[in-house]
C-alpha cells in the first residue's frame, strides 16, 4: 500500500494551526501580566500557524478515510511535530542551552513525563513557565484525541488515529463518534482542573502558581514553578489537594463518566481496575509510612502524608515531590521504584504499564500453575467477568517483551556514555514510564541537565516510546511497514 503523504501533510497542517491556537494562552497572560516572556510565545505561535496553513494551501484535503498505517504514521509525525514546533518558545527564549535541551523538556512536557533539564525552574518568566506546565495538560488525554475534538478530522481518519493513540486501551466508546467521545472526556477533564484551580487557590497558591499545578496534575505531568517542586510551598493543605486530584487523574475517565455524568456509583466501584488501583495505593502507604517513622525519624503525620504523596506521584506518573526519598529507607525506596512499573487505570491521563496488564498478566501465570498441576484440564483468563482472549493475551506478553526490549536498549546506550548504572537504569524506567524523577543522579533533589546528549535523545525517545506504548512507535522501524 502507497502511503498518501499529502494526505498526511494535510491533516498534519490542522494539527499544526491547533498546536499553534493552544500558544494563546500562554500569550494572553504574558498580555495582561505585563513582563518578559511574551515574545519567544508569539513567534512561535506565527511561525507554527503559518506553517501549519502553508501545508493547507498547498496540499488537497484527503477525501478518503485514513489507512491503519497511514494513521500510525500520521501520530509518530503528530508528536515529532509537537515536540519540535513546541519547543520554539524554550529555543528562542534565552533560558535553555541547546536545542537538544529544549526539545528534551518539551517531549517531556507533551508526553507527560515530567523529567527537566532545568537547575533554576523560578527564573522563567511567567508565560515560559505557564506553557511548559500547559504542555502537560495537552498531552494528558493525547494531543492527536485533542485534535479531533477541535478540528473536523473525523472524516479522513478519526477511528484509525483512535486505536493508533491508544492502542493498548480498552476500546469502550461512550458516544458513537470519537469526536462526541473525546468533547465529552474533556468536559470532565477541564471541570477537574478548574476545581483543582480553586483548590488550590483557597489553600495559598497565587492564581498563576495553581494554574500551573492544576495543568501538570491533571496531565500528571509533575512539572512545577519552583525549583523544590511542590515542597516549596511547605504546605500540608496544599499537599494534599494534590495528591487527591494525582489519584483521580490516575483513574480512567471512562469510570469518571460513570460516577460523575451517568450517576453510577456501582459501576465506579464494583470496577476490578479502580479497585485494584486504589488498593495498591493504600497498601504502598501503609508499608511506607512506618518505615519513615521507626528508621527516618518522621512524625506520624509526615510520614503519613510523605508517603501519600510520594506513592501517588509514582503511581500515577505525575512526579511531582515533596521529600527527597532518596534519602528515606531503601525499603521505601525499593516500594516506590515498584510503583515506577505499575502506572495508572487504563484510560487515564497516567503512564506505566496499567494496572488492567498487570492484573492480566498475574492471572496468566496462574492459569498455567493451573496447568502445571492439571494437564488436561482447560482454563480460560477471565478480567472483569469477561473471557479474555488469547490474541488479546499474546499482545500483552509482546507488550512486556517489547517494554524489556527498549528499557534494556536505553540501559545499555546511557551505560556507553558513561553514565553509571543507577543512573542508566532509573533514567531509563522513569522516562519510559513517563515518571519523570528517579534515582541516582536523576533523582527527586536532581535533573537531567547533567547528560550527555546523546543520552538525552535516547530518553526522548523513551518518552515517546512510552506515551505511544511502543507498538505505534516501534511498528513503523520494521521493514514491512514500508512495503507495498
Amino acid at each position: 500500500m502507497l502511503i498518501r503523504w499529502a494526505a498526511l501533510g494535510f491533516i498534519l497542517g490542522q494539527f499544526l494551526l491547533a498546536l499553534a491556537a493552544t500558544m494563546l494562552l500562554p500569550i494572553a497572560w504574558g498580555l495582561l501580566a505585563g513582563g518578559p516572556g511574551l515574545r519567544p510565545i508569539l513567534g512561535a505561535a506565527l511561525l507554527t500557524a503559518a506553517c501549519g496553513g502553508s501545508l493547507l494551501a498547498v496540499l488537497p484535503r484527503p477525501e478518503q478515510e485514513l489507512k491503519q498505517r497511514e494513521a500510525l504514521l500520521l501520530v509518530v509525525l503528530a508528536w515529532i511535530a509537537a515536540a519540535a514546533f513546541g519547543s520554539l518558545p524554550f529555543v528562542w527564549s534565552g533560558y535553555f542551552r541547546s536545542v537538544t535541551d529544549a526539545v528534551f523538556e518539551t517531549a517531556s512536557g507533551f508526553t507527560t513525563t515530567g523529567a527537566t533539564i532545568l537547575t533554576n525552574v523560578e527564573v522563567l518568566p511567567e508565560p515560559i513557565q505557564l506553557w511548559r506546565c500547559f504542555t502537560h495538560w495537552l498531552g494528558g488525554m493525547g494531543i492527536v484525541l485533542l485534535g479531533l475534538a477541535v478540528l473536523p478530522l473525523v472524516g479522513h481518519g478519526g477511528m484509525s488515529l483512535y486505536r493508533a493513540e491508544f492502542s493498548g486501551a480498552k476500546s469502550e466508546k461512550l458516544k458513537p463518534r470519537i469526536a462526541e467521545t473525546a468533547l465529552s472526556l474533556y468536559k470532565l477533564y477541564v471541570a477537574f482542573t478548574v476545581a483543582e484551580i480553586f483548590a488550590l487557590r483557597l489553600a495559598g497558591m497565587t492564581w498563576f502558581e495553581a494554574l500551573c499545578h492544576a495543568f501538570s496534575t491533571l496531565g500528571t505531568g509533575g512539572f512545577s514553578t519552583r525549583n523544590a517542586s511542590v515542597g516549596g510551598f511547605h504546605s500540608p493543605a496544599i499537599e494534599w489537594i494534590v495528591i487527591v486530584f494525582m489519584l483521580i487523574a490516575g483513574i480512567s475517565f471512562v469510570q469518571h463518566y460513570r460516577l460523575f455524568v451517568e450517576r453510577r456509583p456501582r459501576s465506579f466501584f464494583t470496577d476490578f481496575e479502580v479497585r485494584a488501583y486504589l488498593l495498591i495505593a493504600f497498601a504502598a502507604v501503609a508499608l511506607i509510612t512506618p518505615a519513615l517513622v521507626w528508621f527516618n525519624g518522621y512524625s506520624l503525620a509526615r510520614s503519613i502524608r510523605g508517603a501519600a504523596f510520594q506513592a501517588s506521584s509514582i503511581l500515577t506518573t505525575t512526579g511531582f515531590g515533596t521529600e527527597n526519598f532518596e534519602l528515606w529507607y531503601p525499603l521505601a525506596q525499593m516500594i516506590l521504584f515498584g510503583l515506577m512499573f505499575v502506572g495508572g487505570c487504563t484510560g487515564s491521563t497516567a503512564g506505566g504499564i496499567k494496572i488492567a496488564r498487570l492484573v492480566l498478566l498475574g492471572r496468566v501465570v496462574g492459569r498455567e500453575f493451573r496447568r502445571m498441576v492439571e494437564r488436561h484440564g482447560v482454563f480460560t483468563v477471565r478480567l472483569g467477568g469477561r473471557v479474555v482472549p488469547e490474541g488479546t493475551i499474546q499482545s500483552l506478553l509482546s507488550l512486556v517483551y517489547l517494554a524489556l526490549v527498549v528499557l534494556s536498549a536505553s540501559c545499555l546506550l546511557l551505560a556507553a556514555q558513561g553514565v553509571d548504572v543507577l543512573t542508566s537504569v532509573a533514567a531509563s524506567t522513569a522516562c519510559m514510564f513517563n515518571i519523570g524523577p528517579g534515582f541516582g543522579t536523576v533523582g527527586p533533589a536532581e535533573n537531567y541537565a547533567h547528560l550527555p546528549a546523546l543520552s538525552k535523545w535516547v530518553l526522548l525517545v523513551c518518552m515517546v516510546a512510552g506515551r505511544l506504548e511502543f507498538y505505534t512507535l516501534i511498528v513503523i522501524l520494521t521493514p514491512g511497514f514500508w512495503k507495498k
